[in-house]
């Protein structure tokens, strides 16, 4: 006999673990103890409730697998979307940045409206955006308990009317989703790197169905025929000023807001990322001892904080400290600094010293410096320091293209592409892909040294 209705189910366990709590459903086919761990409760409770409504209803249960006759292995029909959503973001919430947050956050919201049932009283768009984005993908908020008034009734329709995960399995619902992720919210088509973003996280999710959470038996993106649109990664050298271009810039800004000369300065002359910049403290710069033209000094960079706003932080503020972009919590990168920029980090130390904790760089009432101060500074200095053509063009449209030009300069000047990739923090196979059509001016070299590997030996010589 490989069935029995002799079955009993007891109340989900609650594991407290260092890690975090994990969820047991425990139950007894003909004596026979079984156990099913989840990574929330929401996974857990659903699972019981699956075995429960099959005793209910009076099937037998397989004694090989503990579950349901037929409906062994097929649990992802009795959990939503909407459930999956929730279990994934708890299972990543600790472990990612708070911008790859907000980003798992924006891909869910997007691809919620894809996988929606016919449930009367639908909310609006951009409603059930909110409550994806500000509920679902928030573990802190949903911990709390307390749905907010403004999300409460596109949450509770949300928890009833998505689909079952199951039926992610079905192409023609993947195929649905990707290209709902492929537009904007007024139907255009989405930048490419916008898609592939949205896609990741989407892929990672349907991983997540299939393990730990077993809800799909294999993820259906892997084998789904789908034309992945083209990601423009090379910077464009229309962004990329020149050095004269670069000093009348810093010359404005130093006329418009002084104190933020050397924060532009550190981008242009050693590549610093704005998170960088933002987070640079006296104690990792290195300048030499002897005041000279030609000294060079050195950044030892351990910290970055990119701005991402006070939800998806653990600190509840806009920036929060983190390792360096691609790199182990402890690294530090190494990044010269030339002598005009020693001069410049100089006079910045002799007027305005550093914050009480060590930053060079504050904002206006000694917090941190805020994106949206820096950037109308460098939207000035723009208008003030290029020509009409220029400013109406991409050069150096944000403070982000300073960083590009350094780069281009260090790869122009011959800087062997190994040595800048170290500097800027970059893989070489990123650098020279990204930065590509920033390299000029090189090849009437090239062609002299093919033509002379090209000559005859009695030529050659």
């Amino acid at each position: 006999m490989n069935t029995t209705y002799d079955v009993r189910v007891w109340r989900v366990l609650i594991n407290r673990n260092k890690g975090g709590h994990t969820y047991t459903v425990r139950w007894l086919t003909a004596d026979r103890p079984w156990r099913e761990t989840f990574t929330t409760r929401a996974l857990a409770e659903s699972f019981r409730a699956e075995l429960l409504t099959a005793i209910r209803q009076g099937k037998a249960f397989d004694l090989a697998t503990g579950r349901p006759a037929e409906h062994a292995g097929q649990r992802g029909h009795s959990v939503t979307w909407w459930a999956l959503i929730c279990a994934y973001v708890d299972h990543r919430w600790d472990d990612v940045a708070p911008n790859s947050r907000r980003s798992i956050a924006d891909a869910l919201a997007t691809a919620t409206l894809s996988l929606l049932t016919g449930g009367t009283g639908r909310p609006a768009k951009s409603d059930i955006r909110q409550a994806v984005s500000k509920w679902a993908a928030h573990k802190p908020r949903r911990a709390s308990g307390d749905v907010p008034d403004d999300l409460a009734h596109a949450v509770a329709w949300l928890e009833k009317n998505t689909v079952s995960v199951a039926s992610l399995a079905d192409e023609a619902v993947v195929l649905e989703t990707l290209k709902g992720i492929s537009r904007t919210m007024n139907g255009k088509t989405a930048a490419g790197t916008t898609i592939a973003r949205k896609r990741a996280v989407f892929y990672n999710v349907l991983d997540y169905a299939v393990s730990p959470a077993k809800l799909l038996a294999s993820n259906p993106l892997v084998s789904v025929k789908w034309k992945t649109p083209k990601v423009a990664e090379e910077v464009s050298p229309r962004r990329v000023v020149n050095p004269q271009q670069a000093e009348a810039l810093l010359a404005e800004v130093e006329k418009t807001m002084a104190q933020l000369t050397a924060f532009f300065a550190v981008m242009y002359y050693s590549a610093l990322r704005p998170a960088e910049a933002a987070e640079l403290t006296a104690d990792e710069i290195d300048l030499p001892d002897v005041e000279s033209d030609d000294q060079w000094g050195w950044f030892c960079l351990g910290d970055s904080a990119p701005a991402v706003g006070a939800d998806w932080t653990e600190n509840g503020k806009r920036r929060e400290s983190r390792e360096l972009k691609h790199r182990a919590r402890t690294a530090v990168r190494p990044v010269p600094i030339p002598p005009p920029l020693v001069a410049i980090l100089r006079a910045h130390l002799t007027a305005y010293g550093v914050s009480p904790d060590g930053h060079l760089f504050v904002g206006e009432r000694g917090g941190p410096l805020s994106e949206s101060v820096y950037g109308r500074v460098w939207q000035k200095a723009r208008k003030g320091a290029l020509s009409t053509a220029e400013a109406a063009s991409p050069l150096a449209a944000r403070p982000y293209d300073l960083r590009h030009a350094c780069v281009s300069t260090w790869l122009n000047a011959g800087v062997p592409a190994p040595q800048v990739a170290e500097w800027a923090g970059h893989s070489v196979n990123v650098l020279l892909r990204v930065y590509a059509k920033c390299i000029v001016g090189q090849d009437d070299f090239a062609r002299k040294l093919i033509s002379e590997a090209l000559k005859p030996p009695q030529e050659a010589g």
